[in-house]
C-alpha cells in the first residue's frame, strides 16, 4: 500500500501478522532474540543472507545475523536489500516510487539517488505492484532499525526472473564502501520433512559457502536469484562467506509434518 502524500510512502504490509505491530513489543522481541543469538568473532562484515518468514519461525536466525553487525553500526549509512517476488511474478528487478518505507518504529528514506542509478539497466525497472504485499524486504526492516538505527538510507529491490550475472550487475553499481552493506533475503527448502530439509539445507550451505551458485536451484532457495547473484559478487570481490546459523521451523517453532528452511550467512573482506 501507499499513501497519497506528495512523499509517497511505502506502508506496511505484514505488521500484526509476521512481526508485531506495536512498536514497544516488536523492539523487544527483536531484543530479546539478539541477546540469545550466539556470538560470532568480529570482522568486517559487508553483505548478510537471512531469513525471512514470521518472526516466530526464521526470526531467532534471523537474529544470528544481524548480532553480528552491532560492532560496526555506525559505519552503516546505505543498505541495499533484496529479496524474492512472492506475489507478483515478473523479469528483472524491480525498484519502487516511495520515497519512505514507513514501518513502526519509524520511518526509514529510500536512496533515490541510489535507485536512479541502476534504473539505466535494461533488467532494472521501476514496478510498485512487486513491492505493494512483499514480505521479503519489510521483515527484515525491524531488525536493521534496532541495530543500526534510524539514520541509514534503504535501497529495496524486489527479483523476479533474474540470471545472477544481472543481479551481480545491479550490486556492482551499488557495491559502494564501509557505509555501505548487501542484505539478502531468502529461506531455503520448504516443505520437506524434518530430515530431508536437514540434508537439502546442508548442501546449499556447502553452495553457498564454497560460492558456487550453480548448485543452487529453484527448489534449494526461494530467493535463489538475489543469492546467486551476491555469490558471483561476492567472489569477485574476494569476501569470505561464513556459516552463523543453520536451522529450520521444526527447531525454532517445534516439531511438524513439512519445515522451512532458515540460514544465516555473512560475508566479510577481511
Amino acid at each position: 500500500m501507499f499513501t497519497d502524500n506528495i512523499s509517497k510512502i511505502r506502508t506496511p504490509a505484514v505488521a500484526g501478522q509476521f512481526y508485531p505491530a506495536e512498536p514497544s513489543q516488536l523492539t523487544d522481541l527483536i531484543q530479546n532474540m539478539l541477546r540469545q543469538a550466539k556470538a560470532v568473532s568480529p570482522r568486517h562484515i559487508k553483505a548478510l543472507i537471512v531469513p525471512h518468514a514470521g518472526f516466530i519461525y526464521s526470526g531467532p536466525v534471523a537474529a544470528t545475523a544481524y548480532q553480528t553487525l552491532i560492532q560496526q553500526a555506525n559505519e552503516i549509512k546505505r543498505v541495499v536489500l533484496l529479496g524474492p517476488s512472492h506475489r507478483v511474478g515478473f523479469h528483472g528487478i524491480a525498484t519502487i516510487s516511495a520515497t519512505e518505507y514507513q514501518m513502526p518504529q519509524g520511518n526509514i528514506k529510500i536512496d533515490r539517488a541510489a535507485v536512479n542509478l541502476i534504473e539505466v539497466l535494461p533488467q532494472v525497472q521501476q514496478l510498485d505492484k512487486a513491492h505493494e504485499q512483499e514480505h521479503s524486504l519489510e521483515v527484515q526492516l525491524p531488525f536493521l532499525q534496532l541495530v543500526l538505527g534510524t539514520t541509514f538510507n534503504l535501497v529495496p529491490l524486489v527479483v523476479g526472473d533474474c540470471p545472477a550475472n544481472q543481479v551481480a550487475e545491479v550490486l556492482e553499481l551499488l557495491w559502494g564502501g564501509q557505509e555501505t552493506l548487501i542484505v539478502i533475503s531468502s529461506d531455503l527448502s520448504h516443505c520437506q520433512s524434518y530430515q530431508l530439509a536437514q540434508q537439502q539445507d546442508q548442501q546449499t550451505s556447502e553452495s553457498i559457502l564454497s560460492l558456487s551458485p550453480e548448485n543452487i536451484h529453484y527448489e534449494d532457495a526461494c530467493g535463489r536469484n538475489p543469492v546467486n547473484g551476491l555469490l558471483l559478487a561476492a567472489k569477485s570481490h574476494h569476501l569470505k562467506p561464513a556459516l552463523v546459523d543453520l536451522r529450520n521451523s521444526g527447531d525454532t517453532a517445534g516439531p511438524r509434518d513439512r519445515v522451512v528452511g532458515y540460514g544465516a550467512y555473512l560475508f566479510s573482506d577481511g
